[in-house]
């Protein structure tokens, strides 16, 4: 079984997910669940446990968002080329240009580190780490993004 089947089971996306993944507006719309994720732990302050409500629904979202749009089977967005990208760095490492590793790697300590401040400020109700992680984390991921995307353009010859 190829290392994207297993990946795929584990999280339970078949190729209609993938494709349904790389929607923009799928991509765009995980995007815009981190500040409302953040707006529903930050309102605890406000709303006490049913602060659970909110960030349920967000993940419960996030869960579903896959299965929500159209698919892509031809990707030509720039968001789409980076998820088709993402899959074909899941499927087969080796198909990823050379040092790609070791970038992907600078993008994984650059994410814990934003997410280390989120978290802190999102128990510390500290408003400054709270921003500063969450826009390292979608800058990472923004900037992961881009270069799986290109990743696909050079294996696809675009």
């Amino acid at each position: 079984m190829s290392v994207l089947r297993k990946y795929a089971r584990m999280v339970g996306m078949d190729e209609r997910a993938w494709q349904r993944h790389a929607n923009p507006w799928s991509v765009w719309t995980r995007f815009a669940a981190v500040p409302a994720a953040i707006l529903a732990i930050w309102s605890r302050t406000w709303i006490g446990w049913w602060a659970l409500a909110p960030l349920a629904l967000v993940i419960a979202w996030l869960w579903w968002n896959p299965h929500v749009f159209a698919p892509v089977e031809k990707p030509v967005a720039w968001s789409s080329l980076g998820i088709y990208g993402e899959r074909m760095w899941v499927a087969d490492r080796s198909s990823m240009p050379p040092g790609f590793d070791v970038v992907q790697r600078f993008w994984t300590i650059g994410t814990l580190s934003g997410l280390v401040l989120l978290v802190w400020g999102l128990v510390a109700l500290a408003v400054w780490p709270t921003i500063f992680g969450a826009t390292i984390i979608v800058y990472g991921q923004l900037w992961r993004i881009d270069r799986l995307g290109i990743a696909y353009g050079n294996a696809e010859g675009r």
